[in-house]
């Protein structure tokens, strides 16, 4: 998983499902140990539970005791080093409530109640709080969140050469929440979801002329919509998988009988693969497009999500971006990766109008932080046409929950 990744009103389910992955990562708590062994110790068998720290096989810090808990209350801090809005933290509080897992059962993910905030040196802050819960045996999972905050951002245009690269700041103030429930099909790893999308956002820019396409209705607007969608997820692993397959489809229609200020549609398409070459080198590979037609406001427009891209820096009416990446778990539990990829952003989904096309890559490190649940954690340094970035990495960078 990316750290935080600032959002938009259309996007606050992405912050939110963020945020639910931190609390994955800390699946843990203060209540009783679920069913460790305890060991003799001594000559009077004086009985000690497993460290919850560190791995009784080969004696390295690992957390898989700790996430093994069944219930409990954690909290959270993690860094936040988005370069569209410089460094920063967010931190939280998750309360845990996970079903003992039974032998030949099927994970099922636990009950996560979240409640946290964000803020970094640009000025950018904001609060959120969200519930996911797992249903009848895992066939049912449901998602609702809400959230509020300023963020500061720069605006490049939608396409090339609308500012001529010369960016003009703007805030937004979002608004809004999310509701959101998929049912899995039979003992497929298929799921169809339906979510409902509410959002209020005030605008302001940093010069009183407003830069091209965007509009006066646009500075304080409301959007609403509906986005049915197709999930198939046979990852082996939540957190750093090492094969299967994720795929997802949704269709964001949004409208004004729906509660919003504008009639528009956001398509969005992504493919994930894990291969294992060996037992040590695995290989992925993502794929995603982004399609948006209609008055969609400025704000909702799609744009490239790369590591080495800045949150909104190349943005158009359409987007689509390919990212490889290499592990190789070189000695005992560090890995060291690497990644490229690239993307595109244009106008006029037809004729390619104003395209924008970037490369990009890097390298990164990682510790295996909890071995039974394949956790993986570490740092990237990424390389594309603007300066250097650093994400620190929870499991995959291209994490789903």
């Amino acid at each position: 998983m990316i750290s935080p990744r600032l959002i938009i009103p259309g996007k606050l389910g992405l912050l939110l499902l963020s945020l639910a992955g931190l609390s994955n990562f800390a699946l843990a708590g203060n209540g009783p140990d679920s069913g460790s062994n305890t060991n003799s110790v001594g000559t009077n068998n004086v009985a000690r539970a497993p460290s919850k720290l560190f791995d009784p096989h080969d004696g390295w810090p690992d957390a898989s005791g700790f996430l093994d808990t069944a219930y409990g209350f954690v909290p959270l801090a993690m860094p936040i080093t988005e370069p569209a809005v410089g460094y920063g933290a967010t931190v939280g509080f998750v309360f845990i409530d996970r079903k003992e897992q039974q032998p030949g059962e099927a994970f099922q993910k636990p009950n996560m109640t979240a409640v946290g905030g964000m803020g970094t040196e640009n000025g950018s802050w904001a609060v959120l709080a969200g519930h996911s819960g797992s249903w009848f045996d895992g066939c049912l999972e449901t998602l609702v969140g809400a959230g509020y905050g300023k963020i500061n951002l720069d605006f490049y245009g939608i396409g090339d050469g609308a500012l001529n690269g010369q960016p003009v700041g703007y805030e937004l103030e979002p608004l809004g929440g999310i509701v959101e429930g998929r049912y899995r099909l039979g003992k497929s790893p298929a799921r169809i979801g339906l979510g409902y999308t509410i959002a209020s956002t005030q605008v302001s820019f940093d010069d009183s002329a407003l830069p091209p396409p965007v509009e006066n209705l646009e500075l304080d607007s409301r959007v609403a919509g509906l986005t049915p969608k197709l999930i198939h997820d046979s990852r082996n692993t939540l957190f750093t998988p090492t094969r299967g397959t994720y795929g997802e489809v949704n269709c964001g229609l949004f409208r004004e009988v729906l509660g919003g200020n504008y009639d528009f549609e956001l398509v969005s398409l992504a493919l994930i693969q894990y291969l294992p070459l060996s037992p040590r080198l695995t290989l992925g590979v993502k794929a995603e497009g982004s399609f948006s037609f209609g008055d969609a406001p400025f704000y909702m427009r799609p744009f490239i999500n790369l590591r080495g891209a800045a949150i909104r820096r190349y943005v158009g009416e359409h987007v689509a971006n390919v990212e490889g990446e290499v592990r190789w778990q070189f000695w005992r539990r560090f890995s060291l990766v690497g990644f490229g990829g690239t993307g595109i952003a244009w106008n006029d989904f037809d004729r390619f109008q104003s395209e924008q096309t970037i490369i990009t890559g890097g390298t990164g490190v990682r510790y295996e932080l909890a071995r039974r649940h394949d956790l993986h954690m570490g740092i990237d340094v990424a390389f594309g046409p603007d300066d250097p970035a650093i994400y620190i990495q929870f499991g995959s960078a291209w994490f789903r929950p």
